[in-house]
């Protein structure tokens, strides 16, 4: 059975981008436009890893982690920050909050894929 990963990004087209990727890397995928949305797709499936914006209208990507962490059966999924941020700052409050990897937008598509496998593994 193929891993499920969530995408979690206000841009229709980094999501269509991102999941074009891994969908053709064989893994399925949920899409959510913000963090809440995002809380309410999660509780509605069983996701492997999430990949998430940290700047979102409604819920951002930090506070969506900080939650999503709180739920029993999403404490140990890791989570791929994919964003522009580079500020120390926010990466700190990430990693406390959860997330595993930091990644700047642009991605390199090797690199992404080779952080998901290592990720899921």
């Amino acid at each position: 059975m193929a891993k499920k990963i969530m995408i979690v990004d206000d841009s229709n087209v980094m999501r269509m981008t991102v999941s074009t990727v891994l969908k053709e890397n064989g893994y399925d995928v949920v899409e959510a436009e913000n963090g809440q949305v995002a809380l309410e797709k999660a509780v509605q499936d069983v996701i492997d890893l999430i990949i998430c914006d940290v700047n979102m209208p409604v819920m951002d990507g930090l506070t969506f982690a900080t939650k999503i962490k709180q739920e029993a059966e999403y404490r140990f999924v890791p989570i791929i920050m994919l964003t522009t941020v580079t500020d120390q700052s926010f990466i700190e409050v990430g990693k406390a909050a959860g997330v595993k990897a930091w990644m700047i937008k642009p991605f390199d598509k090797p690199k992404l894929l080779g952080a998901v496998a290592k990720l899921l593994s």
